[in-house]
């Protein structure tokens, strides 16, 4: 089982915001499998002793440097923190504070020491959905599971929602026996299976409106088709789990809502890639630094796309012009990254990815509000 820790607006927030000296951010790949974490602890400490080295080098005040490592040994001798983890560990520490988070996904390790911390990888966890709901339907159950990276599967008791389709709309039997009349045979089964998925749907709205998270449908034909012509809620999944849900596990159903996730992602990011070759010929789509920086400056950035992987050294001036250098340390950061941040804070969206996901192979793609 994977032990995930999904960073929260005020999160991410609060880490891109943070200022001061001896700022350390260590990102390593870990294991689920509690035997071997061993070899993520020795690996920790491999890498806390290159970000002594990194402070050193940098001019840090020794005191603060003792302080850090004081803290990473603190976590790599905690035998408790290392029976939960996940794919990747994300550590950001300083003289005074340590933080975790337990990713999902695997990322490349990484040491960065500068006046801030580097969340550019971490952003890659609030990128896309890695939770939603299922809504498991068939005529004779109803069932709603909750699929999230860091809790069990579970189902959701849901007020209202009715048990089965007779019951909804008859009070007793099931569709198939109901008397005949205007509602009869294969048209009249539709006319009843439409008013219990309207039930359904009805039942949904308290606990899905406003959350923004996915819901997956599992269902068979007919059944499938009717309720996404009544379903009200606009982030149903196009993708149905198909076939009777009633045999399925609720972990089945989480598996194969996971695939049905991966692909909400392949679809997104190939329309954000259609759009940006788009508002490129209008001139509102960079893939230079330099003018991502200015533009992230002045809030003109709507969306961008950012390499997880890639770090550029320099600076970047209250009016958004860039200056190069050779390395991370106390005078130079992640161009990328505050690139990032400044887009975030004046209500843009970062999503993080591989180089491979980036139009034309660039550290960085930005989708412009208006030319600049």
């Amino acid at each position: 089982m994977l032990y995930v820790d999904i960073p929260t607006a005020a999160d991410i927030a609060a880490l891109t915001e943070h200022r001061g000296d001896s700022s350390v951010s260590i990102y390593l790949r870990t294991t689920p499998v509690t035997p071997d974490t061993q070899a993520d602890r020795i690996e920790l400490k491999n890498l806390a002793r290159r970000a002594a080295a990194q402070l050193q080098e940098g001019g840090a005040d020794k005191r603060e440097i003792a302080a850090v490592i004081e803290q990473l040994d603190d976590l790599i001798d905690d035998s408790e923190f290392w029976r939960f983890q996940a794919r990747s560990l994300a550590i950001f520490v300083t003289p005074e504070n340590l933080r975790t988070f337990r990713l999902a996904n695997a990322l490349e390790p990484l040491v960065v020491t500068s006046d801030r911390f580097h969340i550019n990888p971490l952003l890659r966890s609030v990128s896309f959905p890695h939770s939603c709901y299922v809504l498991a339907l068939a005529q004779r159950s109803v069932r709603v599971i909750e699929v999230s990276p860091d809790l069990p599967v579970g189902e959701v008791k849901v007020e209202g929602m009715p048990e089965d389709a007779g019951r909804a709309v008859r009070g007793t039997g099931e569709v198939d026996y109901w008397p005949s009349g205007r509602i009869q045979a294969a048209e009249g089964q539709k006319v009843l299976l439409r008013q219990f998925a309207r039930q359904v749907d009805k039942a949904l709205r308290p606990l899905l409106t406003g959350s923004g998270i996915p819901l997956v449908l599992a269902a068979a034909e007919p059944l499938a088709s009717i309720y996404r012509s009544v379903n009200s809620y606009s982030h149903l999944a196009d993708e149905t789990i198909t076939g009777s849900p009633e045999g399925m596990s609720d972990a089945k159903l989480a598996e194969r809502a996971r695939a049905v996730l991966d692909g909400i992602y392949r679809d997104e990011l190939e329309a954000w890639r259609a759009n940006f070759e788009n508002r490129a010929n209008q001139g509102r789509a960079t893939t230079d630094i330099a003018q991502a920086a200015r533009a992230a400056t002045a809030g003109a950035i709507e969306t961008m796309l950012a390499d997880i992987d890639h770090i550029i050294p320099g600076r970047i001036d209250d009016n958004g012009a860039v200056t190069f250098a050779d390395k991370i340390g106390p005078s130079a950061y992640s161009l990328i990254d505050e690139i990032a941040r400044r887009v975030i804070t004046t209500g843009g969206r970062v999503i993080a990815v591989r180089k491979s996901d980036i139009p034309r192979g660039e550290p960085l793609a930005a989708i412009l509000r208006y030319p600049i």
